[in-house]
């Protein structure tokens, strides 16, 4: 890098880190002198602009240009800068009131500052964590957003999670003890606080400490969390953020913990969240699909945990793959292959980038790897061939081969040994095949994935490059007109080989030189081939252009424009031609030039297609070797022209001749070479302008306009002018430079020696020569005729701005800038708003005319002469506004250009990157490429944005085009406009008043076009600004009010659909755009220190002074006077949207829209002004369904602004509980946290018992640690007055008041709110229901009496919409009371209690899921101590048969719903539930069950078995699970099959025991089902000994008939199959699975079967990693094949095959020789029966045994579908000579070989290898005998 030193030597500092391609810039010595004045200037400003406390625009200008200064510079400041940055804009992102927007943009800078992670070190820099805890809490888990009291912006949940991993390295070393203190008590598992602790500890625990800190970092948690963990087994929310976090302690600490013990359960979690399907019938847990795991991040841990000395994760990652291989297989699909192809394509280039580290990168102050776990080379290999096999057959997936080409890409850079030439096998056939494109665009792709480490070839794959002419030659026929995609991948295939190889011919070394190896040799004889090659090349080429000629693929009426395929081929072609062009050497150019050359002169073209592609191909060649190049094509175009236009008359045709038009095409086409050879040639190219510019025929003098342009570009921009890939090319003769050695060599950066083309004097003299010459005239014509001097036609001005247009779009990097005064009165500041000049290369003359200056003149002197005189000249307007657009932005490159340039250079490079390496190892070419980028990037920014005159005047006469006539115009000019408006700072402010005069409702001129532009000005493109919603305040207070009102201006036509949709679109953007604007711009003193420390630092100076007091004390005030300024805005716009919307005669959609306006203002730091109350509370009963609804949630907010803070104050839950601390960490119920549960002997049910009574609302504290400091509501003597007065409210609360003690008004309310509003669809609406809480929390007991009545009446109402009203109120009645005093709340309920009765006794099917949320609702983080009245009302009798088994149900619903919300602070609530219900669960009805079932699971919820965590005192399921089965004896000890005969009706009298048992069979099923989904934990233990009962009941087919008990027992096995079991309780398992396979019933033995696939798909590494279990699956398999059952058989047979192909089990020696010996048993002769007897069918043992020995062969061979293993061949031959045993045997025999042939079929060629002659002789006679068909 030259030395720090030196660099430090010539910029006064060492840099962090540059943008090292600055340095090959032709300019590139002006660069350091300019980016230390711009960054002086950035320190001092911005600095200034912190100390004088003006965050807009002041700071929010420097950050954006600091930000500017990175994207040019990288990070090229000193570290003591850097950190300065890094400290001053984390505290701007920190400050606390701080406007979101301004955040974001101060969140994004602090990314980029702190992106390179190894810049900074821990010693460096500390950032406090605390902060960013508290904005994340503010914003994402605002209190006040549900209200709509702050808009957040969608991507500020993402910024801020970014912000947060970028300052994590940085936290203090004690951040992980405060962390997990503060988190710790949040870890409840039922609550959602969990989610959020966890997400938390996720996102902030610091896991990059040095490991002397390992004891203040993860030791702290690891065990607990990794506890936690394990013990989980069904997938919670919040499973995959603890494996995040994992996975990134893992990466972070590579041989600092030791995770063999883990390593099985990993896997199994891993595999088992991929969701792959198994066994035969399989019920998907609809959880496990969304909670999954995320990929990325499990790859990742698994990269991480692999190398040092015990190589079991890579023994366990080769089973992984070893069983999912054959779902990689193309013919399987489903949801799942996603991630699977993730998987695949994440795992290798996870590895790379691990090794990378290890090997390649420099050390810095991160953790290194232990040396003793660095990967060694046998662990990569390893690796690469433990998962070579998926990738190859991923290669041909239904979703693509991107994946697989991604991930051959990393891998053949680790081995290329090992996977290329698989890769090549598969590709050399697929270049043969006529069938099958698909095979050949996926084998291509990935070729072009390895095609740097084939072609470079190296020590490991030395005889790489031979393969390269042989794919070349053999790609060729891939380019075909017909079939698209095809053509596209082999351009690209044939661009990057040659990309990487130069194409010289070195044959002729042989005879010289003895010293070559052996592929040495034999690459030098193949480049003989390279000429052979290119021309076969071309031939195809010229044919592929030949068949896309205009005449060929339209019929006469189509357009003649290209169609989009066309420009893809026209790209892929010239592209790829160039490239090989490039890449030859002389003598084969030659060659190819002549080729061409021929080709285009011999030929007349047609100009729009096929004429396009060849001139493409023309250029190329003259690019290559322009001075050869030029001297054969120019003379021989301009003659041709000269010779056909040498008669006058040719000038004036319409239609002009083909020959002439294709030779201007020619001609304009390769003079886009290096500006200085075209010099010679100066005069005929002027002479042939002169003759042709002035065409009538339009295209004729188009195509003239296009030479001009580009002879103005070539001689003034400044570009590379070649992209070898080595510089210097391949001129060097033989004997001293040898190509070979180049093949796949990367550039090198710090000798790249490009070749610029920098504008000479003669070229500068030359452009302007052009201009002169053909600009001037125009310019003087349209001078004229915009004075009325002269008349012109229209296609003569169209002419003249045609040639205006090129002229200045060809020399715009010359021409300087529009120069004039700064519009200066739009914003004030204390700081400088300078724009920065940058160096683009070219010093601009300003004693030559300026052409940009007098075309704007001219142009906008002629625009308004044709706006007012022939407006309908429609075309000339879109080349005026072409060229405005040009004039202001246009600095020699386009933006979008340079985008889509930027995109293409980012994916070339992706994918030819060697990220094993690093360190910039690119082509020469790329490199190059980007070099170009940045120097565009550079003019891209060039002109800054400030914003003078010149620009104003452009920018009204974009706006009068935007409001023209004619709708075409308006669009284009509204584009030009939008980018404009985006460009220059401030303008908007300047544009809006002249927008808005357009709506003015007084205006009586103003047409319906000019009323629709204007709307679609202020709405603004897709992305870009938007004018209506700017977020400041003086802007909105303008627009918001002036679109309301255009509601009453003339134009304003509600008839119009198109004007309609414009009103809704500008709604909807606002509305969901709009960020709450601050009020609050203070600047805290923390930030003012750091700004004066930026002022003062050196390396550079800043220029500036520090600011003199009085200015210091100026800024104070100015800022105080802003936030003043802010405030009165504000309510400046609430009053004129009030004043707009009650005007008369507005139509309708403006006062909802104006509503939906004061909506978006409410805001948690200002009440509303109380007009606006007023008129919002008026609203609620307003005729409009939507208006209503807008002024429900506002007024929810309002009351929510209103509420008065409540008193807090600490206790010890210690004390309280009569406890000490307890030592270590212990969650769940302990002594110390008793005091929180509902205890029924002492309830608070007297004043004084209630207010001796600590309550705790939330939850979730106390089950895990206690919070530092334990906050509860002080005594009710300190908390704000209850039972006000109207005289003691504040005065929006007295309107407030007004209304809601208005019976007419309430009356009219309820009406209003117990209508319904879409049938069947209502559901209990959480807005209505905060209204009601915040009135009786506001109001305490106030309104009640004007609603009593009404609610009486209501609850008796049946109907769904009045019971839903009730119950929202309820729900707000009982949340509202929180605060009120004993007597108040005991009179509530003694009204409410009366109100739940009758509700629940008239409940319906539409109104129990509101009442069930009504419940819910109210008892959410509430204490259940004081809603006593509540709980002991609904466990009165829930299930009494009253109103029969429907309104049962429907009461444990509502039940549950309240229960389930108090979590685990309720035990002898459940415990009397339980009591009552356990007589019950012989429940007849089905409602009934199910419902029993789900409560039963909220019921055992609270008992779970988590590390640390004590027995609960909540019911538990052994106990449970103990009595239940007592009373299923008469089930589990009777033989006989179980049928379910009971009628479903109450059969009164006493049913027998049996009955009894079903019943309760059913119900305990129901209760198993409701709980796989719910509860963490599975009652493993527990279930198992309902499991020998499943197994009997669940029936064997697939049939709907079947009765429910049978359905669900085969549900609750199928759930359970799939349950994730803890290494101790396999054996269990396989205990009870023993016992069952000697039942005597075989559908139970056949249960066992398909039981046992899932189980042990799904827990595979859990089972591998214990050798008795495996045997005891093993033995269990094999003894049922030899069952008497001829089904449970065969499944066996299947079942081994799985496991088989799992490599669960290994096909060895000693089952071989099993199922050999089983095949010989002798079978009896048939004994001559009497025909007359009855036919033996009882299968003899002997033959059972023989079936046995040939189903496990079967399963042997079917087991591997898709490949043939050694020992393959052997069994088939021993299958082969059972065909003719007798039944069953045959048949297996017969199915055997039919799925053998069905799939090996595809790949036969291959597969046939493995086998001798004679055994494929007998196969063949096997596979197409007689009996095959029989």
């Amino acid at each position: 890098m030259g030395g720090g030193e030196e660099r430090a030597g010539q910029l006064g500092f060492i840099p962090q880190k540059e943008i090292v391609y600055n340095r090959l810039l032709p300019y590139a010595d002006q660069m350091d002198r300019e980016s230390n004045e711009l960054l002086a200037q950035i320190k001092g400003n911005l600095g200034r602009a912190v100390h004088l406390r003006e965050l807009w625009p002041g700071v929010l200008f420097w950050t954006r240009k600091l930000s500017t200064y990175i994207r040019l510079y990288g990070r090229k400041f000193s570290k003591e800068d850097h950190v300065l940055f890094v400290k001053l804009l984390y505290e701007l992102v920190t400050i606390p009131k701080l406007e979101i927007s301004m955040m974001q943009g101060f969140a994004r800078l602090l990314i980029s500052l702190l992106k390179k992670k190894e810049l900074l070190s821990r010693e460096d820099l500390q950032l406090p964590w605390r902060p960013l805890y508290e904005i994340l809490e503010r914003i994402l888990y605002s209190k006040t957003e549900h209200l709509g009291l702050s808009w957040f912006p969608s991507s500020v949940e993402s910024v801020l999670k970014t912000v947060v991993k970028a300052c994590r390295p940085y936290f203090p070393d004690s951040a992980t003890a405060e962390m997990l203190e503060e988190w710790r008590p949040l870890m409840c598992p039922f609550d959602v606080t969990m989610q959020k602790a966890i997400s938390y500890l996720d996102l902030f625990l610091p896991t990059s400490l040095p490991p002397d800190l390992h004891c203040k970092g993860f030791r702290l948690w690891f065990d607990e969390l990794m506890g936690l963990w394990l013990s989980v087994q069904n997938l919670p929310q919040w499973e995959g953020h603890l494996v995040n976090l994992f996975a990134r302690l893992a990466n972070d600490n590579i041989g600092y913990i030791d995770w063999d013990p883990y390593v099985p359960k990993i896997f199994t979690r891993v595999l088992r969240s991929l969701n792959l399907p198994v066994g035969s019938s399989q019920v998907l847990v609809p959880r496990q699909l969304t909670n999954a795991y995320d990929i990325g991040h499990a790859v990742i841990w698994i990269t991480a945990m692999m190398g040092g000395p015990s190589k079991t994760v890579q023994t366990h990652l080769t089973g992984l793959f070893n069983s999912i291989t054959s779902f990689y297989h193309p013919s399987n699909n489903g949801r799942w292959l996603t991630k699977l192809m993730k998987l695949l394509q994440r795992l290798p280039c996870c590895v790379v980038r691990r090794l990378h580290r290890e090997r390649y990168k420099k050390p810095s102050w991160l953790t290194p790897v232990l040396a003793s776990h660095r990967l060694s080379d046998q662990d990569v290999t390893d690796f690469v061939e433990s998962i070579m096999q998926p990738v190859l057959l991923a290669m041909f997936s239904k979703t693509g081969s991107l994946e697989a080409a991604q991930a051959l890409q990393n891998l053949a850079l680790m081995r290329p040994e090992l996977v290329i030439p698989p890769v090549l096998e598969r590709t050399y056939p697929a270049l043969e095949t006529l069938t099958e494109p698909h095979q050949l665009t996926a084998t291509l792709s990935c070729v072009i994935g390895v095609a740097r480490s084939l072609v470079s070839g190296g020590r490991w794959f030395p005889e790489g490059p031979t393969h390269m002419l042989p794919l070349l030659m053999r790609a060729l026929p891939g380019v075909d007109p017909n079939d698209f995609s095809k053509c596209m991948i082999t351009f690209q295939f044939i661009a990057t080989f040659s990309t990487l190889v130069p194409l010289v011919d070195c044959s002729s070394l042989l005879q010289e030189n003895n010293t070559f190896s052996e592929v040495e040799r034999e690459l030098c004889s193949a480049t003989a081939e390279f000429e052979d090659f290119v021309l076969q090349f071309m031939d195809r080429c010229f044919a592929l252009i030949e068949s896309s000629a205009l005449e060929q693929t339209r019929e006469e009426t189509e357009t003649e424009k290209m169609t989009h395929l066309e420009s893809l081929v026209e790209l892929g072609l010239s592209s790829t031609f160039s490239t090989i062009l490039t890449q030859c050497s002389r003598e084969i150019f030659k060659v190819a030039l002549e080729k061409v050359f021929n080709f285009a002169v011999s030929n007349i073209f047609e100009t729009r297609v096929s004429g396009r592609m060849v001139a493409d191909l023309c250029r190329a060649a003259v690019k290559c070797c322009p001075v050869e190049s030029l001297k054969l094509f120019l003379p021989h175009c301009c003659n041709v022209i000269t010779q056909l236009t040498s008669n006058d008359d040719v000038l004036k045709d319409e239609e002009l001749d083909k020959e002439l038009l294709w030779n201007l095409q020619l001609l304009s086409e390769i003079t886009r070479v290096d500006g200085a050879k075209l010099l010679p040639y100066r005069d005929q190219l002027v002479k042939i302008l002169r003759r042709t510019l002035h065409f009538t025929c339009k295209q004729g003098y188009t195509l003239s306009c296009n030479l001009l342009h580009h002879l103005l570009r070539s001689s003034t921009l400044i570009y590379p002018t070649e992209y070898c890939s080595v510089p210097g090319g391949f001129d060097k003769p033989l004997s001293q430079y040898f190509p070979i050695k180049d093949w796949g060599k990367p550039g090198d950066l710090w000798n790249l020696n490009i070749k610029w083309h920098v504008p000479s004097a003669e070229e500068i003299d030359f452009a302007y020569y052009l201009l002169d010459h053909f600009l001037q005239p125009e310019l003087q014509k349209l001078e004229r005729y915009g004075s009325g001097e002269i008349e012109m036609s229209r296609d003569d001005i169209q002419q003249c701005l045609t040639i205006v247009h090129n002229c200045l779009t060809g020399s715009g990097n010359l021409l300087p800038p529009l120069r004039g005064e700064r519009v200066t009165h739009l914003v004030t500041s204390m700081v400088s708003l300078d724009e920065t000049k940058l160096f683009t290369g070219i010093h601009y003359d300003y004693r030559k005319e300026n052409y940009r200056e007098s075309i704007s003149k001219i142009l906008r002197k002629l625009l308004h002469y044709i706006l007012d005189h022939s407006e309908d000249d429609t075309k000339s307007l879109f080349l005026i506004i072409k060229i405005i657009g040009d004039l202001l932005q246009f600095q020699g490159s386009h933006k979008h250009e340079f985008d889509s340039r930027w995109k293409s250079f980012t994916l070339v490079k992706k994918s030819m990157e060697n990220r094993l390496q690093g360190k910039k190892q690119h082509i020469r070419a790329l490199l190059i490429d980007r070099v170009m980028l940045q120097h565009e990037l550079r003019t891209l920014t060039v002109e800054g944005c400030e914003y003078k005159n010149v620009h104003q005047d452009m920018l009204r006469d974009l706006l009068r085009l935007s409001t023209s006539s004619y709708g075409q115009v308006r669009n284009k000019a509204q584009q030009a406009f939008f980018t404009a408006l985006g460009t220059y700072n401030f303008c908007c402010r300047d544009i809006i008043p002249l927008v808005l005069e357009f709506l003015r409702p007084e205006r009586q001129d103003v047409t319906q076009q000019q009323f629709k532009g204007a709307l679609y000005c202020l709405l603004g493109n897709h992305g870009g600004v938007c004018l209506a919603n700017l977020h400041d305040w003086e802007c909105i207070v303008q627009t918001w009010p002036a679109i309301v009102s255009s509601g009453l201006s003339k134009a304003m036509s509600l008839e119009k659909p198109s004007i309609v949709r414009l009103f809704d679109d500008l709604a909807e953007k606002i509305h969901r755009q709009y960020e709450t604007i601050g009020l609050d711009f203070s600047v805290p003193e923390t930030c003012i220190e750091i700004g004066i420390l930026l002022q003062q630092s050196n390396h550079p100076p800043a220029k500036l002074q520090l600011p003199h007091p009085d200015e210091i004390c100026r800024a104070s005030k100015r800022q105080e006077e802003k936030n003043a300024e802010s405030l009165r805005n504000y309510e400046r716009l609430i009053n004129t949207l009030l004043d707009c919307v009650t005007q008369r005669n507005l139509p309708w959609k403006f006062e909802h829209i104006g509503i939906g306006f004061l909506s978006l203002l409410l805001r948690d730091d200002n009440v509303l002004p109380v007009r606006a109350i007023r008129y919002l509370v008026q609203c609620l009963n307003h005729d409009a369904l939507i208006v209503r609804k807008m002024a429900i949630s506002t007024v929810a907010g309002i009351l929510k602004q209103l509420k008065r803070p409540h008193v807090e104050e600490t206790v010890c839950p210690y004390t309280i509980g009569g406890c000490k601390k307890p030592d270590g960490i212990l969650c769940g119920d302990r002594p110390d946290n008793q005091w929180l549960l509902y205890d029924g002997a002492n309830l608070p049910k007297t004043k004084e018992t209630w207010e001796s009574c600590c309550f705790v609302e939330k939850t979730h504290w106390g089950y895990s640690t206690w919070p530092q400091r334990m906050l509860v509501y002080a005594s009710a003597d300190q908390q704000p007055k209850l039972g006000r007065t109207r005289e003691e409210m504040s005065e929006p609360e007295q309107v407030i008041y007004d209304h809601f003690t208005d019976e007419k008004f309430v009356d009219q309310l309820i009406k209003f709110l117990s209508l319904e509003d879409r049938k069947g669809k209502d559901k209990f609406n959480p807005r209505r229901f905060c209204l009601f809480k915040g009135l009786f929390r506001n109001y305490d007991d106030a309104f009640l009496l004007v609603l009593k009545p009404h609610l009486e009446r209501l609850v008796a109402d049946s109907h769904e919409s009045t019971q839903r009203c009730v119950a929202e109120i309820i729900a707000g009645l009982i949340r509202g009371s929180k605060h009120w005093t004993f007597e108040k709340v005991e009179s509530m309920w003694s009204l409410v209690c009366p109100l739940l009765r009758t509700a629940l006794s008239n409940i319906t099917v539409e109104s129990y899921g509101d009442w069930g949320t009504c419940i819910a609702t109210s008892c959410e983080s509430r204490d259940p101590r004081k809603l006593h009245w509540l709980f002991e009302l609904l466990l009165e009798s829930p299930v009494n048969g009253e109103g029969g088994s429907f309104v049962d149900a429907c009461r444990l619903y509502v039940l549950q719903g309240g229960l389930a919300q108090q979590e685990w602070r309720v035990p002898e609530l459940l415990h009397r539930l339980l009591k009552y219900l356990e007589p019950k669960l012989t429940q007849v009805y089905k409602n009934v069950r199910e419902r029993i079932g789900s409560v039963l699971t909220y019921i055992f919820m609270i008992d779970i078995s988590l590390p640390n965590t004590a027995p609960t005192k909540s019911p538990r399921v052994s106990e449970f699970t103990a009595r239940v089965l007592d009373e299923l004896k008469p089930l589990t000890e009777a033989d006989e099959e179980i049928q379910n005969h009971i009628m479903e009706e109450n059969g009164q009298g006493d049913m027998d025991e049996r009955t009894q048992a079903i019943k309760l069979m059913k119900t305990i099923l129901k209760w198993i089902m409701a709980s796989a989904g719910r509860s963490f934990c599975a009652a493993v233990p527990e279930q198992l000994q309902l499991l020998p009962l499943l197994f009997k009941i669940a029936p064997v087919e697939n049939d709907n008939n079947y009765d429910e008990l049978k359905r669900d027992a085969k549900m609750c096995l199928s759930l359970m199959s799939q349950g994730l079991l803890h290494p101790e309780q396999v054996p269990l398992v396989l205990d009870v699975l023993r016992q069952t396979a000697r039942s005597s019933s075989w559908h139970a033995r056949y249960t066992i079967l398909t039981y046992i696939q899932t189980m042990v798909f799904y827990n595979l590494f859990i089972f591998l990693h214990n050798e008795e279990a495996v045997q005891g699956v093993r033995w269990l398999v094999l003894q049922l094949m030899a069952d008497e059952q001829l089904e449970v058989r065969e499944m066996a047979a299947t079942t081994l095959s799985g496991l088989l192909q799992c490599n669960f089990l290994r096909m060895d020696s000693s089952m071989q020789v099993h199922f050999e010996q089983l095949c010989k048993t002798r079978l009896p002769k048939k004994r001559k029966r009497d025909l007359g007897m009855a036919v033996d069918t009882i299968p003899s043992a002997d033959l059972v045994k023989r079936h046995a020995g040939v189903l496990g062969l079967s399963a042997c061979i079917l087991s591997s579908p898709y490949d043939v293993p050694t020992w393959m061949p052997q069994l088939l031959m021993d299958l082969s000579a059972h065909l003719n045993d007798p039944q069953p045997i045959e048949m297996t025999v017969k199915k055997t070989l039919s799925n053998f042939r069905r799939t090996h079929h595809d790949n036969w060629q291959e597969h046939k290898q493995q086998f001798t002659d004679d055994q494929l002789l007998v196969l063949t006679d096997l596979l197409v005998s007689p009996c095959y068909y029989a």
